[in-house]
């Protein structure tokens, strides 16, 4: 039986989506040439290859920061502790150090992606499982092993930078920066396809996430195998950032900001409402913001200066209000 909240979240799902359609629509038509065909055209192929990365990642990072606050049982967190932004980040700057930045590696955006996407997935893979293991599917521990191998990632980046060429490090830095820029129609088809199978494997997990919140005794007694959903869940979350990041960049706090105005607004424990509900704000925040960035700035300040900013704000505005609860 659907309560008035669960009717009234519903509501509030359905103005979310037609907010992103207008962003959507204002994304791809402000400042077009509607008289000259050619132009017209030019400017559809340019930005809906755009429109359609900044969509799949809102969905990817919205979707399973929900998840991945939900298993960790903290609203304060983000993915990014799992280390896949400081990976990406060594990546780039190891092949910029050890090929140079005019390599195929580098200029292919294709290959880097590939490139990207099989050291990420690996080593999610292997880390996040092996260890999960290791330390009897104690969840905490594994956060504790992100955040050291984030200062361990950013701390070998950071000396390869140090004895880097001068000019290779200002090519370098355009990489490190999440971009929307020469984005290409391969790398959206081959995204789709890896979300959709995550989806698709851990379509159970994803189900059971109204159970798992209740706590592992609770859970357990409901029949559900929680430490084997956990492990499954976790490594879904990381895929799912690893594959966002591979495609356009590190984007820090995005995570823990439409996933709190998910939960803020909605005010559920249906996660079917809350991953969507994230997946929509994203989708507003980033599509609204570079209508911004390119229009009102004309890409002088790249938007994840803003989701970066902002984020860090409303971090502390987030444990402020948890230390007067």
């Amino acid at each position: 039986m659907k309560t008035a909240a669960h009717r009234l979240n519903r509501r509030k799902l359905v103005i979310m989506a037609l907010l992103v359609l207008a962003v959507s629509i204002a994304y791809m038509l402000v400042d077009v040439n509607f008289q000259n065909q050619r132009l017209f055209q030019y400017s559809m192929k340019i930005r809906a290859p755009k429109l359609a990365v900044m969509l799949i990642t809102a969905f990817a990072i919205g979707g399973a920061s929900i998840v991945f606050q939900s298993i960790i049982n903290n609203t304060i967190v983000t993915p990014c502790l799992l280390g896949m932004n400081s990976l990406y980040t060594l990546i780039h700057t190891a092949v910029v150090f050890f090929v140079g930045s005019g390599s195929i590696i580098a200029v292919n955006a294709n290959l880097s992606f590939a490139v990207d996407l099989v050291i990420l997935g690996v080593t999610a893979t292997v880390i996040y499982s092996y260890f999960f293991k290791m330390t009897k599917h104690n969840i905490l521990y594994v956060l504790l092993i992100g955040t050291v191998l984030t200062s361990f990632f950013g701390s070998i980046q950071t000396t390869l930078t140090r004895v880097m060429d001068p000019n290779e490090y200002d090519s370098l830095l355009a990489t490190l920066v999440a971009s929307f820029s020469n984005i290409n129609s391969e790398i959206i088809v081959m995204s789709l396809i890896l979300l959709a199978a995550i989806i698709f494997v851990l379509r159970k997990e994803i189900v059971l996430l109204d159970v798992l919140t209740l706590g592992k005794d609770q859970a357990i007694n409901l029949g559900v195998d929680y430490d084997r959903c956990i492990r499954r869940l976790l490594l879904g979350v990381t895929l799912c950032i690893a594959v966002a990041t591979a495609m356009v960049g590190p984007i820090s706090f995005l995570g823990l900001i439409i996933a709190n105005l998910s939960r803020q607004l909605l005010k559920t424990y249906r996660h079917s409402q809350l991953i969507l509900g994230s997946a929509l704000f994203g989708m507003i925040v980033l599509v609204g913001g570079q209508v911004i960035v390119e229009h009102v700035y004309t890409y002088s300040i790249p938007i994840s200066v803003f989701i970066t900013v902002g984020g860090g704000i409303y971090f502390l505005y987030l444990l402020l209000a948890s230390k007067r609860v």
